[in-house]
């Protein structure tokens, strides 16, 4: 499938619901689930997050968020169906981000712990999204 075709079959709805889906898990994942563990491994305190711009935090995250189950709908296509898109999400999840988050990792001298939580996020996240993209 060429480009323009990808584009033309771009189920807008699906990459909206699979963009705020990637907001929940991780306001899950980096609150309730892990958000101490996750400040206490990189030395943050609430002082410091709350210093950050949540606007710009956020709009980016949500923007960044869009992009990528944009290119999750074009790559695993119109007719994927759920299983093949939770798997293709999971598979790139595991595949491409966490390996290169390893990579990444290892050379910043960071945690296991780092590691598994940004990586879980991410491996999770991206096999929701698929789900919703290809069940739709």
């Amino acid at each position: 499938m060429d480009l323009a075709t990808a584009l033309q079959n771009i189920n807008w709805l699906s990459v909206l619901i699979a963009t705020i889906s990637s907001f929940i898990i991780g306001g899950i994942w980096y609150g309730p689930l892990f958000g101490k563990a996750w400040m206490t491994a990189f030395g943050y305190t609430e002082e410091d997050l709350k210093r950050r711009s949540v606007s710009k935090t956020f709009g980016l995250s949500l923007l960044l968020a869009l992009f990528a189950a944009l290119v999750l709908e074009m790559f695993i296509g119109p007719d994927a169906g759920i299983t093949f898109g939770a798997m293709a999400g999971f598979f790139a999840g595991i595949g491409w981000v966490a390996t290169f988050l390893g990579i990444l990792y290892l050379f910043e001298m960071q945690t296991l712990k780092v590691y598994l939580i940004n990586a879980g996020y991410c491996v999770i996240s991206l096999a929701t999204m698929g789900m919703i993209l290809g069940g739709w």
